[in-house]
């Protein structure tokens, strides 16, 4: 296919091997940011309570950050399982765009629809944005492979880093765990601004960081939802009347 990459000529390729350098991305700077950021997640996951065991187990299930932080939030807050259930899953639910769009950059002819409901666990902004930046440099029949050595090296770092700074948390200054969790929200805003496609995205993000403000002062407890709902909307509106204007 045009634009996409070949085996290396002279190497004998093989799923385990794509897997192993996917793994490797582990070692980057998007990985040391997210790691970071789980660091500030241990602190506020074992001031809220949580067990070691629970702390550990988010981490491999839930996976993503934000979900992780709206869960131990809601605990906080003493809301109802029902509401913290919901909660998640309305912060998941924004990880549905970038499945859409990695899935049939990763599937080939023979890739198995199970395969990519397992790989679909691991994206995150962090190997979303790793993926689509490298993944067009892989062999398409190697790269669901390639893919799940990224997430999982990541989802496990991360288990590791939960436990080893949950146990060290009580030594950490509450100002440096703060500061460690929003590392993420600032990474995440620079590589989407960067990987954006469409002028639109941008338009969004924008319009994101303006309305944030705004609902949380009107609406607190549903500032974020009505921010992106908004502002998503919006965006959409001006791309549509920019490309119909466009149009001949």
């Amino acid at each position: 296919m045009n634009g996409e990459a070949a085996p290396p000529s002279g190497q004998s390729d093989s799923h385990l091997t794509w897997y192993l350098r996917g793994f490797r991305e582990v070692v980057s700077l998007p990985a040391l940011i997210l790691a970071s950021s789980f660091v500030g997640f241990a602190a506020l996951a074992q001031g809220a309570g949580f067990t070691l065991f629970e702390v550990v187990f988010m981490t491999a299930t839930i996976w993503a950050l934000p979900g992780m932080v709206v869960l131990a939030g809601a605990v906080i807050a003493g809301n109802s399982l029902f509401v913290v259930a919901l909660a998640v899953a309305l912060s998941s639910a924004r990880l549905t765009p970038m499945v859409v769009s990695l899935v049939p950059e990763i599937r080939a002819r023979q890739t198995r629809p199970w395969v990519l409901y397992l790989l679909s666990h691991f994206v995150a902004v962090t190997s979303w944005v790793v993926a689509m930046h490298k993944v067009r440099t892989i062999p398409r029949d190697y790269r669901t492979s390639w893919y799940g050595g990224v997430g999982s090296s990541l989802v496990i770092l991360n288990m590791i880093v939960v436990s080893v700074f949950y146990l060290a948390a009580r030594d950490l200054p509450p100002v440096l765990s703060a500061a460690l969790l929003l590392l993420m929200p600032m990474y995440f805003l620079t590589s989407l601004w960067s990987s954006a496609r469409e002028a639109a995205s941008k338009v969004a993000m924008v319009l994101g960081l303006i309305l944030g403000p705004v609902f949380a002062a009107l609406i607190p407890e549903l500032s974020l939802l009505v921010a992106g709902l908004a502002g998503g909307a919006a965006a959409y509106v001006w791309h549509r009347f920019r490309t119909g204007r466009a149009a001949p």
